[in-house]
């Protein structure tokens, strides 16, 4: 997998605020989770934001991170390192969604912000490795984007934050690009007295998908939780 984050993994942790809604409803689900049923496996977990919420919610819950873009990774290893908690319960590895060793049990799968990095044939192949391996009653909480088809998506605001002397203001756009695929372009631009202005933009293509989709290809019911999260689950027996 490309590494589309590291290029902006400054910025990364300014935009969360912008996602309550969806991590409410993240921690809504986690909490009827049993970790005794083997580890919450986090899937491309960024500089952390989603395994903080994990670690919350499941007090006593081990976490496999798997995070394979270097700069999005070193923030994650800082936050697990600086708290004794995470630093016992947290594993971190670098590997991909295609590549990463996974545990014999999951009790739950978290998947915010990599799916649509990974082509319909590459996701399937990793429902064949994840399916059987789901506790019953997992859940898998995938986040999802605004467009769930190849469209244009128009410019929308990310985030406008205030660090210091400087204002940090983000965007997103997207427009189609063929197949299934969108082009998002992010555009950052930092101002203010303290330095120089400066724009950050950075490319990523994004297989489009919707809640239903990853249905159809799992077998299992899901649910829009949000307009930002999405919940599959897993049987509550096995089969």
């Amino acid at each position: 997998m490309d590494d589309f984050y590291s290029p902006v993994a400054e910025f990364y942790d300014l935009v969360p605020r912008a996602h309550a809604e969806g991590e409410a409803a993240l921690r809504k689900i986690l909490a009827e989770v049993d970790p005794g049923a083997g580890p919450v496996v986090d899937i491309g977990a960024g500089t952390g934001r989603t395994c903080r919420i994990v670690a919350e919610a499941l007090p006593s819950a081990k976490i496999l991170a798997c995070e394979p873009a270097p700069a999005m990774r070193a923030v994650l290893t800082h936050d697990v390192l600086a708290d004794e908690d995470l630093r016992r319960r947290v594993t971190i590895v670098p590997e991909s969604a295609e590549s990463v060793v996974l545990p014999e049990t999951i009790s739950a799968l978290v998947l915010f912000g990599v799916l649509g990095h990974i082509g319909p044939e590459d996701r399937r192949a990793l429902w064949d490795r994840v399916l059987p391996r789901l506790a019953p009653g997992a859940p898998v909480l995938v986040e999802l984007l605004p467009v769930t088809r190849p469209m244009a998506m128009p410019r929308m605001e990310l985030a406008r934050e205030q660090i210091g002397d400087l204002t940090y203001e983000g965007s997103i756009e997207a427009e189609p690009i063929g197949g299934d695929l969108i082009r998002i372009t992010s555009t950052w631009r930092i101002s203010g007295d303290a330095a120089p202005a400066r724009v950050v933009r950075n490319i990523s293509e994004w297989h489009t998908f919707g809640i239903d989709d990853l249905a159809a290809e799992t077998g299992l019911p899901g649910e829009q939780l949000t307009a930002q999260a999405g919940v599959l689950r897993a049987p509550t027996r096995r089969a």
